[in-house]
């Protein structure tokens, strides 16, 4: 039986713990999810517009196994500067791959498109060094959702976007995801307050509305008008020891998730992505059946995130989108 976690966070996964850092004028945002020690890492990108920091070394062929963290940020290519703060942050406690007598902490990053949202984007410096840093000052097995860090400037095609959150427990393992939703799509059906992922809802964790009564497949896709740069971005944790090759497996399969809760998704102008994280303090009882289920709980969780993360925004000033409250009630 599938059921959510105490907190129904990614943070039900033993040692893990996630910090946001938001700048309100400008509508953007940094979120992190560090270790207490490094985990294994994995990503699978399956957008046609990604933003990335440090993706390569996460391949099961290369040298490094482990991270110390990953970075979810706004602001496009400037965000990947968030991981610099948290590498930063890191280092000075002494984190880090160990190379001769130095610490190199491994954090990669992705990011989303918020530089069009109704904020003030008149840098002389961009903000997300400190960021990064400020998010993993504020790192805690406790957070909130919607919009805060890397949702803080979020939209999607008709609503506000967000940052959500998801957590189940099957067996003796935990998974949990972590998502900025910042979608070309919709995540809503037609026009109710119906949402797409509302089939793997449990209880009322984003409003108990149901599925949709009907749904017109020749209807064209929604998606945002004019701009069109966009990106949800997700981290899939679970306390499981699974190989960077087992993780790459669970990441592909959480993308069923996103495809489930968002209407289009994967499209040419979004750079979806999932990160897998795998503690390792759970061994697997079977190698071939225990990734499987992970992998579709990984897409259940998903799934839910995405719709808590709208479901939780908040209104703030010079938003160009109604949040989903607001819309809906």
């Amino acid at each position: 039986m599938i059921r959510p976690g105490p907190r129904n966070l990614i943070t039900d996964v033993t040692g893990l713990r996630v910090g946001h850092a938001s700048d309100d004028d400008v509508k953007t945002g940094a979120t992190v999810l560090v270790g207490d020690a490094p985990f294994t890492a994995a990503v699978h990108v399956m957008g046609g517009a990604p933003g990335t920091r440090e993706t390569d070394l996460l391949a099961p062929d290369k040298i490094v196994q482990d991270v110390d963290a990953l970075v979810l940020s706004g602001g496009s290519a400037f965000g990947l500067d968030a991981a610099s703060g948290v590498a930063d942050g890191l280092r000075a406690l002494g984190r880090g791959f160990q190379v001769g007598d130095q610490n190199v902490p491994i954090v990669p990053a992705a990011i989303l498109f918020d530089l069009i949202n109704g904020g003030d984007k008149a840098w002389v410096e961009n903000p997300y060094k400190r960021l990064g840093a400020a998010a993993l000052a504020n790192a805690s097995e406790d957070f909130a959702l919607g919009s805060h860090g890397a949702g803080t400037g979020a939209l999607i095609a008709d609503l506000k976007g967000g940052l959500g959150s998801a957590s189940a427990r099957v067996g003796p393992f935990t998974i949990g995801a972590l998502v900025a939703v910042n979608a070309l799509g919709r995540v809503t059906v037609g026009d109710g307050p119906h949402f797409w992922a509302a089939p793997f809802e449990i209880g009322d964790e984003f409003g108990g509305h149901g599925p949709a009564p009907a749904f017109d497949p020749t209807a064209p896709p929604p998606v945002k008008g004019g701009d069109t740069r966009n990106t949800t971005i997700a981290i899939i944790a679970t306390d499981a020891a699974l190989t960077q090759a087992q993780a790459t497996r669970m990441a592909i399969a959480a993308h069923d998730g996103m495809a489930r809760a968002i209407y289009p998704s994967h499209t040419p102008m979004d750079g979806d992505l999932v990160f897998a994280a795998a503690t390792g303090a759970q061994p697997l009882d079977d190698p071939q059946t225990d990734p499987l289920l992970l992998g579709h709980v990984a897409a259940l969780c998903l799934s839910r995130a995405i719709a808590r993360g709208i479901y939780e925004a908040t209104a703030a000033s010079n938003d160009l989108s109604p949040t989903y409250r607001a819309a809906f009630g």
